[in-house]
């Protein structure tokens, strides 16, 4: 369920099932190898080794937090060396002009009804945009760039990962709908069969650790993430469960009656898509009823404040999360 940091932006989402899809991809601009030496926070090369190694510290902002801390036990425990840093752990990137053009929402209200009225969610502004695409903070992208505009045709200095590319088309929805806090709908066409060549995985959040691992028919952690559960007022349901399907770029739809904390004056609101809806980018239905495993529109947050029972992660560890289910894939929620 929808976490509290949307306590001015709950939702309730009405969710359907989409195979684990991965939508086709814009062409993405060319990253360079910065040429010369430039000085970088102190924890930055971990984050990004850990980062590229599938073991996410969630955002990177270039200080040595629970969060990576937590990320770098995960990937020792699976052999992992802790000194193999990258030698660059930093490249240079080209701002283009789409970056630069947007479209952005400047203000994106914190009211639902007012936010339904917008025609997406989009970022707020290139450096909010930029920041996401190379899994940092805007504030580090500052630290790493002082005084950059972001005007189209800037070099700028980013995180060496592999860019976020946000989802430009919404897959093909399934007929059947659902309702509850965090489920997503959309009426359409019946899902695709899903790609054949995903191997099974097992997907288990821990509670206690506020952590999702990802293992392989060996046993083997294949990708970890920090993540945000539930609250006092709506735990996590501890539990095994199943994926249904993946959706890219869902709505949501908001109805308060189902919130404990919802603003009584509120009604019920569809709002658009985008990387600032309370779900993000990416939904994960599960078989759980109203439950899935979704985005958000403050990756700072992330394994810090608490939600209302659903699992919320960065937006690109969420998307990379999409891209290993499948319908059938086990979900364990465990204490």
């Amino acid at each position: 369920m929808i976490t509290t940091l949307f306590a001015l932006t709950l939702g309730v989402a009405v969710a359907q099932s989409h195979p684990a899809q991965v939508p086709r991809q814009p062409p993405q601009p060319a990253v360079q190898r910065a040429g010369a030496s430039h000085p970088t926070p102190d924890a930055l090369p971990l984050q990004v080794m850990l980062d590229r190694a599938g073991f996410s510290p969630g955002v990177l902002d270039g200080k040595r937090g629970s969060n990576t801390d937590k990320a770098l036990a995960a990937y020792q425990s699976q052999g992992g060396d802790p000194n193999a840093l990258p030698p660059q752990p930093t490249v240079s990137y080209t701002v283009t002009d789409d970056d630069a053009r947007g479209p952005y929402v400047e203000d994106i209200p914190t009211d639902l009804d007012a936010q339904a009225k917008l025609p997406a969610l989009s970022y707020r502004s290139p450096l909010e945009a930029l920041a996401e695409r190379f899994h940092s903070t805007p504030e580090l992208l500052q630290q790493l760039n002082p005084g950059a505009t972001l005007a189209a045709g800037d070099t700028l200095i980013v995180p060496n990962v592999e860019p976020l590319v946000a989802p430009v088309e919404r897959l093909p929805a399934a007929p059947k709908p659902a309702s509850g806090p965090t489920a997503q709908t959309q009426a359409g066409r019946a899902p695709a069969p899903p790609p054949p060549d995903k191997p099974d995985v097992v997907v288990t959040v821990s509670k206690a650790s506020s952590a999702l691992t990802v293992t392989d028919a060996s046993g083997k952690v294949v990708f970890y993430a920090p993540v945000t559960t539930g609250s006092e007022h709506d735990p996590l349901p501890i539990g095994e469960w199943k994926v249904n399907g993946v959706q890219f770029n869902p709505p949501f739809r908001y109805n308060p009656a189902l919130f404990w904390d919802a603003d009584p004056s509120h009604t019920k609101a569809t709002l658009p898509p985008g990387p600032n809806s309370p779900v993000g980018l990416v939904w994960i239905d599960l078989s759980k009823d109203h439950y899935g495993l979704h985005g958000t529109p403050e990756p700072s947050q992330i394994g810090r404040t608490e939600s209302h029972g659903c699992v919320r992660l960065t937006n690109w560890d969420a998307l990379r999360l999409a891209g290993m289910v499948k319908p059938g894939t086990k979900v364990v929620f465990t204490e």
